[in-house]
């Protein structure tokens, strides 16, 4: 799914980092999981969590081939939007928040929907949300999806723990907001997963002092470093392990 901060365009070149010394059997968990753009190209024994309830109802449906709509209608997202404002979940507002907000930006990037573009031409946003989706779904078979903040997660022994957080500085996502997120406590919580015999990777612009950079590049997206949202700027994209 094109969720925001999505990492499908890097993610051939980091995830060899992260597996190459994979042990046969070995959990790969995400408490990030996102639109599970990552974790579709792992293979294996897999957790996918996240604390958004919708985003996960929706993971689960589709990776036992529930077909969304091809067409949100802005009716549609109106009223998905309303009803998640409103507390309630379900795999279709989780569908919608995504696929029916402009960048993935779930209900906060306003409506996507059929678009003139500046060559003249016309897109079909959620036809082309759609599309992708479907092409996703086999690769989220046998995904353990799982409705969770991070730090209540149960992570088998010895994982690799692969986490895409809110970034600091950029424009907090809401669901993250009302979990309560905090960059300085959840690194924190990866120096106890690592002593506690995890190898965890952190994908971030940047990080404390005891943790190491092991790929960076610049790439453009819709978030950015300055706190910025909107729009496609240059960042550097980096992924970190610690020392």
């Amino acid at each position: 799914m094109k969720y925001m901060g999505s990492k499908n365009r890097i993610a051939k070149h980091i995830l060899p980092i992260m597996l190459k010394d994979r042990k046969e059997g070995q959990y790969w968990v995400e408490p990030f999981v996102g639109g599970a753009n990552m974790i579709d190209k792992v293979e294996g024994n897999r957790i996918g969590a996240d604390v958004n309830k919708s985003l996960i109802m929706c993971l689960e449906a589709l990776s036992k081939e529930w077909l969304p709509p091809d067409f949100i209608s802005r009716e549609m997202y109106s009223d998905c939007r309303s009803r998640s404002y409103a507390g309630e979940c379900s795999a279709l507002i989780g569908y919608v928040g995504v696929n029916g907000s402009y960048g993935g930006r779930w209900f906060d990037g306003g409506y996507a929907g059929l678009s003139k573009t500046k060559s003249g031409g016309s897109r079909n946003y959620p036809l082309e949300a759609f599309n992708n989706v479907v092409k996703q779904m086999p690769r989220l078979k046998g995904i353990e999806f799982a409705y969770s903040d991070y730090r209540e997660l149960s992570i088998p022994n010895n994982s690799i723990i692969y986490c895409d957080p809110p970034y600091k500085g950029t424009k907090e996502y809401r669901e993250a907001k009302k979990s309560g997120f905090n960059s300085g406590e959840f690194f924190n919580w990866c120096r106890l997963k690592a002593n506690q015999g995890h190898t965890v990777f952190i994908s971030e612009y940047e990080a404390p002092n005891d943790f190491i950079c092991v790929w960076s590049q610049q790439v453009k997206s819709s978030l950015s470093a300055n706190g910025v949202c909107g729009g496609s700027k240059k960042s550097v994209e980096k992924l970190f392990t610690i020392k």
